[in-house]
């Protein structure tokens, strides 16, 4: 397992090499950890197809932590976190932010209170709930998504999460213009963002969507 932690640092240290993002030893010792915990889990609890380690920290880690720059406010919830995705990496390079990571499967959460414990992060709520059941007591500055849902299903659904200045941050794979021509009339798309990841093969995008209330 040392030498397993050890392959994992040297291969994050690279990735990081190849981004504009700056973060502490710790939190990169932190991702590697959280990287580990999903790869034991996994065997068990079947949280993520990926099965390779070193694909994790590509596909999973530093697909998350890329929208880390692009992040406005200090309240954020992620809906259909699924093991934690993007939320724990977004947390554990954001210590001065809070998530909400909520999921409507008890073992997805069970992993990230378990995480939690592991990591020894102060700054996550796990939520198990399916998001239009939620009942937050208070409104968030981004709601983010990775895989939940269409454009148009994510905004619907969370409508009540964001405040009146906030975003709906949505992790997408292609951008499709078709898919952003079918959101109702009140949600619109601020920005489009292509995202570089090193070593990831296919595109990645972050769509930045806010809502525009009548007059």
């Amino acid at each position: 397992m040392n030498n397993l932690r050890q392959q994992l640092s040297l291969k994050l240290e690279t990735l990081l090499n190849k981004t504009a993002l700056s973060i502490t030893d710790q939190q990169k010792q932190q991702l590697v950890q959280l990287v580990l915990l999903l790869h034991k889990w996994n065997k068990a609890y079947n949280l993520t197809s990926v099965r390779d380690p070193a694909e994790m920290l590509v596909k999973h880690i530093l697909d998350s932590i890329i929208v880390s720059p692009y992040l406005q406010g200090s309240r954020f919830i992620d809906v259909g976190t699924g093991p934690g995705l993007p939320g724990l990496p977004l947390a554990i390079i954001n210590p001065d932010k809070h998530f909400v990571l909520l999921d409507s499967l008890g073992k997805r959460i069970s992993f990230i209170r378990n995480a939690l414990r592991e990591l020894g992060l102060n700054n996550v709520t796990p939520v198990l709930s399916r998001v239009e059941e939620f009942k937050p007591d208070h409104q968030f500055d981004g709601v983010l998504s990775r895989a939940f849902a269409s454009l148009k299903e994510m905004s619907r659904w969370c409508r009540h999460l964001p405040h009146r200045e906030g975003f709906f941050y949505a992790l997408k794979g292609q951008f499709q213009p078709l898919e952003a021509q079918e959101l109702d009339k009140e949600f619109v798309i601020s920005q489009v963002i292509r995202l570089e990841i090193p070593e990831l093969i296919g595109e990645r995008h972050l769509v930045l969507i806010r809502i525009e209330e009548e007059e």
